[in-house]
């Protein structure tokens, strides 16, 4: 079988969990490298791995596809603009211990992490994250560049915006068929705070109830 060529957007600790998520999977990949497109650490090897920057990258591997692994989700935005600039394909990739239902949309170069619960009508943007053990509702529509850190449990009728940043543990409560929940554009929500209502975009909100401490 002719196998799946991959690189890594990214060599950090989350980039390391993404390439130990893609060798779980029961497919035919091959990891070429992860890119760090900050010369970092550019000739190094990290989990036998060899790191490229993104002109080598597509210099030497031209036709494979890109899975992004920076959390930040600004920082992913801005990734994955510089990768279509050189023509990259994207590849979602999803751990084979995740519980999913048929009725769930998702765009390209999502990421989901083992221990994932999705329910039903769930519609997942482009370039998301969903990282360990987080359980999402139905009727939940999640933008793109959203980052679910682990354990973040989303009850029914939610909707975010772009950008979205979900600190471990946190929760969204439920919302209505006839008034859900917003979570508006670059909001980020603290680890393990409770949201109860709608956030208003670029704030920051922590706590229980969650409350907003910085625009």
């Amino acid at each position: 079988m002719k196998s799946e060529k991959i690189l890594i957007f990214g060599a950090g600790g989350f980039a390391r969990e993404v390439a130990w998520l893609i060798e779980a999977i029961n497919k035919n990949y091959e990891i070429q490298g992860f890119i760090d497109d900050t010369h970092d650490q550019h000739e190094k090897i990290i989990n036998n791995i060899p790191v490229f920057g993104l002109d080598e990258a597509y210099n030497r591997f031209p036709f494979s596809k890109i899975v992004v692994a920076v959390g930040d989700p600004c920082g992913r935005e801005v990734v994955v603009a510089k990768s279509k600039n050189k023509n990259f394909l994207f590849e979602s990739i999803i751990h084979p211990k995740t519980e999913m239902s048929k009725w769930i949309e998702m765009g390209e170069g999502t990421i989901i992490c083992a221990g994932n619960i999705l329910t039903t009508n769930i519609n997942i943007g482009k370039h998301v994250h969903i990282n360990l053990n987080c359980t999402i509702g139905h009727n939940v529509n999640l933008g793109d560049f959203n980052t679910l850190a682990p354990g973040v449990h989303i009850s029914g009728w939610v909707n975010t915006g772009k950008r979205v940043y979900i600190g471990t543990g946190a929760v969204i409560i439920n919302g209505k068929k006839d008034k859900p929940i917003f979570i508006e554009d670059d909001v980020i929500i603290g680890a393990g705070a409770c949201v109860t209502k709608s956030l208003l975009k670029n704030n920051t909100y922590v706590g229980v109830p969650a409350k907003v401490i910085r625009t």
